[in-house]
C-alpha cells in the first residue's frame, strides 16, 4: 500500500483543512499516480475537494466515524477494520492513502511506500505527517532534482519500509 503527501520543513501538511500550498507539478504527480487506482481518505479530506466531491477516475474510500454519512461515487466505511477488509479486494500497489493526518497515522503501519513532496519552506500548519526521516524503519529509495515554482523549492522523494 502507498501513501502520497506534500510536506513542509517540519512535515506540516495542512492548515484549517486546506493544503499548505498548491504546486502544479505536485498536483500533476498526484493525479498521475492515483488516477485509475484506489484512494483512501478521511471525511474532512474529501470535504476539502472542490464541491466536496470524490476524485474522478478513482475508487474513493472514505473512513469516517459519522454513521449516517453518505457520498455519491464513494465507498463510505466507519472502522479501520472495515477499510482493511475492503482493501483486500484490490492489489496493494494500486492503493494510495491520501490523508488527512489521522488517516495517515492509522494507515502508516500498513504501507510499504510513501511518495513525499518536500517543500523547502516552513508554513503555519495544524496537521502533520509522521517524520519518516526520524523513523529507523523507513529509507529514501528515490529522489528528484530540486525543482522550483516561483520562489518555492521542492523535490519528490520515495520512501520505502526497510525489510
Amino acid at each position: 500500500m502507498n501513501m502520497i503527501v506534500a510536506v513542509d520543513k517540519h512535515w506540516g501538511i495542512g492548515y484549517k483543512n486546506k493544503l499548505l500550498v498548491s504546486i502544479p507539478a505536485d498536483m500533476k504527480f498526484f493525479r498521475e499516480a492515483t488516477t485509475g487506482n484506489v484512494v483512501v481518505m478521511g471525511r474532512k479530506t474529501l470535504e476539502s475537494f472542490p464541491n466536496g466531491r470524490p476524485l474522478a477516475n478513482r475508487t474513493n474510500i472514505v473512513l469516517t466515524r459519522s454513521e449516517g454519512y453518505q457520498v455519491k461515487n464513494a465507498i463510505v466505511l466507519h472502522t479501520m477494520e472495515e477499510v482493511l477488509e475492503k482493501l483486500k479486494e484490490y492489489p496493494s500497489d494500486r492503493i494510495f492513502v491520501i490523508g488527512g493526518e489521522s488517516i495517515y497515522r492509522q494507515f502508516l503501519p500498513y504501507c510499504d511506500v510513501v511518495h513525499v513532496t518536500k517543500i523547502d519552506r516552513l508554513y503555519q500548519a495544524d496537521a502533520f505527517f509522521p517524520d519518516l526521516d526520524a523513523m529507523e524503519d523507513w529509507e529514501i529509495t528515490g529522489d528528484s532534482e530540486e525543482q522550483t515554482y516561483f520562489d518555492l523549492e521542492y523535490a519528490f522523494y520515495r520512501y520505502e519500509r526497510k525489510r
